[in-house]
C-alpha cells in the first residue's frame, strides 16, 4: 500500500519514534545519578576530613596544655612511663597486626577508643585553671564527639553494628602528693590521642580508596545505561 499524501512513510515514522524514545530517556540518566544511593563514600570522606582537622586542632591544644603543666612536660624529649595510664586505649599495636584486621574490627576499635578517650579528656578541666584553656578543651571535646558520630555513620553505611557500650571510664582521684603522677596521666592521654588520630587518618584514607569504584566499573555502568536507551 502506498503512503497517503501528507503523511510520513513507515520508515519516517520509525525514525521519529526512535528519536522520541532517545530524547525521552536522556534526562533519566543524570537524574538517576543525582538521586541514586551514594554509598558509604561521602561518610568515609567526611570522617577522614574530620580526623585530619582534629590532628591539627590537637597540636594546638596539646602545646597550650603542656605549657600550662610546665616543665618537664613541655620539653620535646620528655617521654615518661605510662604507670597508671594503663586504662587508656593504646594505639601502640604492631602495624602488621592492625592491617590484618578486617574493616569492621578496625572501625569498632576506633569507636571504642575514642569513646574512652573522650571520657578521660572531659576530666582534664580539673587542672585547667584558665577560662581560655577550658574553652579549648570544650571545643576539642565537641569535635571528638562529632568524630564518634561520623565513625558510627560509616559503620551504619557499611552495615556494621556499633560495639556494645560499657561503663564510662573515669580517672581515679589521686591524693594531693601525687600531682606529678596525675600530670603524667594527662601527658599520656594527649600522646595517645595524637597516635590514635594519626592512625585513624590512615585507616579512613585506606578505606576511602578501597570504596572508590574502579574506572572499569564506571565504564561498565555507563555502557549499561547507554544500552538501555
Amino acid at each position: 500500500m502506498l503512503p497517503v499524501a501528507g503523511e510520513p512513510a513507515g520508515d519516517s515514522w520509525g525514525m521519529l519514534a526512535c528519536l522520541c524514545t532517545v530524547l525521552w530517556h536522556l534526562p533519566a540518566v543524570p537524574a538517576l545519578n543525582r538521586t541514586g544511593d551514594p554509598g558509604p563514600g561521602p561518610s568515609i570522606q567526611k570522617t577522614y576530613d574530620l580526623t585530619r582537622y582534629l590532628e591539627h586542632q590537637l597540636r594546638s591544644l596539646a602545646g597550650t596544655y603542656l605549657n600550662y603543666l610546665g616543665p618537664p612536660f613541655n620539653e620535646p624529649d620528655f617521654n615518661p612511663p605510662r604507670l597508671s595510664a594503663e586504662a587508656l586505649p593504646s594505639a601502640t599495636v604492631d602495624f602488621n597486626v592492625w592491617r590484618s584486621l578486617n574493616d569492621h574490627l578496625r572501625l569498632a576499635q576506633n569507636y571504642q577508643a575514642y569513646s574512652h578517650l573522650l571520657c578521660y579528656l572531659r576530666g582534664l578541666d580539673r587542672h585547667a585553671a584558665t577560662a581560655e584553656l577550658r574553652r579549648s578543651l570544650a571545643h576539642f571535646c565537641t569535635s571528638l564527639q562529632g568524630l564518634l558520630g561520623s565513625i558510627a555513620g560509616v559503620m551504619a553505611a557499611l552495615g556494621y553494628p556499633l560495639p556494645p557500650q560499657g561503663a564510662e571510664p573515669s580517672w581515679a582521684p589521686r591524693p594531693p602528693h601525687s600531682d606529678f603522677l596525675q600530670k603524667m596521666d594527662d601527658f599520656w592521654l594527649l600522646k595517645e590521642l595524637q597516635t590514635w588520630l594519626w592512625r585513624s587518618a590512615k585507616d579512613f584514607n585506606r578505606l576511602k580508596k578501597k570504596m572508590q569504584p574502579s574506572a572499569a566499573a564506571v565504564t561498565l555502568r555507563l555502557e549499561a545505561a547507554a544500552s538501555d536507551l
